[in-house]
């Protein structure tokens, strides 16, 4: 990266001012791997513009109203936006006025947070030392070395300017593991409105960094206290509070926020691991005896999935997978079951394009986060994993396309057409197949078939 960007700094010249803010410089510090490098310059648009033809790179005048242009360098795109200053905010995201050519500190000033107000000239970038040039006006990188979230100035106004700002903050509480200050997080609570006109297109993106980010319990307890949950994922509101029956050491907030924990920090396991309870509070039940029930909220589980995820406009194929790990989520083949029984439960896995692996992976999240150690409930997992494994090893027939006989061998036995009776035949030998895979050959068919179409001979 830094041999591109070195190539961009001599296009635009010395007078530049470029410079690398926001989240590359605080990544930068704490020697993670940043996302893109955003730049800024002193130079207006135009200038940059022209300076980066003048050299023989290609431009995209990405956002010109806003001071913002894209300049590519060995294939990397690089956005440059000219130092500015801004009005007020009336659509909770855009400023109305952009001001162009003021000094690098005003440009900082108008950031979210002070971790994210640093800035590095691009000059100092590969040389030693290159702490000592840090541009850092609001003491991000002190906060840093603390561990602190907080606002650039006055956190109302940083939250009335963009309402996403307050979720921001709870991403980075779980994504970096830190702590918001004080006066920041009390903001949020008073901002929610601004929050409200927030689109959920970026406000699924940021849950989903949430989610995936390495305390995602501290992230999401966050978006409980100052109500961000109740804004943006009411339906999960009566999760907190939810008290479970003895299978489960923690009550049902604190059981998803371990199975979250748990998973791997990929978006389908992590939304998943947050919605596949969510059907608990609505059926909860209580017996004369003071135990309680949940019967049915995979179910409604399975409702609030489609509901919440499509209301979030998430795409088709997470939805697919989540729904899958959530519809799978409470099924527990044990040592009672039949190879029959275990080859019907790898069916429904295939027909939910759900690989083993995976619903293996989640269930043990499930398992273990219920609080009674993972080492006690490992062996009872490895041991239905290796029996599953085995089996789908073996390569059983679990569709109807594995059968020995396709449909058109059908016809030709039944001497009849395509029908409603081609569907109930090939049910019928798929539970057949099942039970006794080793009949899975056209001669082992055959003599079913027969038998199948003198019972139904219509």
């Amino acid at each position: 990266m830094l041999e591109p960007l070195q190539r961009v700094h001599a296009a635009l010249g010395e007078g530049s001012g470029l410079v690398l803010v926001g989240g590359a410089v605080r990544d930068r510090f704490l020697g993670r791997d940043g996302g893109d490098w955003d730049l800024a310059s002193a130079l207006l648009p135009e200038a940059v513009m022209a300076r980066a033809q003048a050299a023989g790179m290609k431009v995209i005048a990405t956002g010109l109203q806003h001071g913002t242009v894209t300049v590519m360098a060995q294939g990397r795109p690089f956005e440059i936006t000219t130092f500015r200053g801004e009005g007020s905010y009336a659509d909770g995201r855009r400023p109305d006025q952009v001001r162009m050519g003021v000094a690098l500190e005003e440009d900082l000033a108008r950031r979210d947070f002070t971790i994210n107000a640093m800035a590095l000239p691009v000059a100092a970038l590969a040389k030693a030392g290159w702490q000592a040039h840090v541009v850092d006006p609001f003491g991000g990188r002190q906060d840093l070395e603390a561990g602190l979230i907080r606002a650039v100035g006055d956190p109302l106004q940083r939250f009335g300017e963009d309402g996403l700002r307050c979720l921001r903050a709870c991403r980075f509480a779980s994504q970096l593991g830190f702590t918001i200050h004080p006066e920041t997080l009390a903001a949020i609570p008073r901002r929610l409105d601004v929050a409200g006109m927030v689109s959920v297109e970026r406000v699924f993106t940021e849950l989903t960094k949430l989610l995936c980010g390495t305390n995602p319990g501290k992230g999401l307890n966050h978006l409980a206290e100052t109500g961000l949950l109740r804004l943006w994922l009411p339906e999960l509101q009566p999760m907190i509070g939810c008290d479970q029956n003895r299978h489960h050491r923690y009550p049902v907030w604190e059981h998803t926020l371990e199975v979250i924990k748990r998973n791997l920090p990929e978006p389908d396991l992590r939304w998943a691991g947050l919605l596949h309870d969510s059907g608990k509070p609505s059926v909860r039940t209580e017996d004369e005896g003071g135990g309680l029930h949940f019967f049915g909220h995979e179910r409604v589980s399975l409702e609030l999935v489609q509901v919440i995820l499509t209301r979030l406009r998430a795409s088709h194929e997470l939805i697919r997978k989540v729904s899958a790990l959530v519809r799978h989520h409470g099924t527990h083949p044990g040592a009672t079951w039949g190879d029959a029984a275990c080859r019907r439960f790898l069916k429904a896995l295939r027909e939910d394009s759900l690989p083993l692996e995976r619903w293996a992976i989640f269930r043990l999240a499930d398992q273990s986060g219920k609080g009674f150690g993972l080492r006690e409930c490992l062996g009872d997992h490895r041991a239905i994993l290796d029996r599953l494994e085995t089996l789908a090893d073996a390569e059983p027939p679990l569709s109807v396309r594995d059968l020995a006989l396709g449909g058109d061998a059908l016809m030709t036995l039944a001497g009849r057409p395509g029908g409603p009776w081609l569907g109930q035949l090939q049910a019928f030998l798929m539970e057949t197949v099942l039970e006794h895979p080793e009949a899975n050959t056209p001669t082992g068919l055959q003599d079913r078939v027969r038998a199948w179409l003198s019972a139904n001979p219509g």
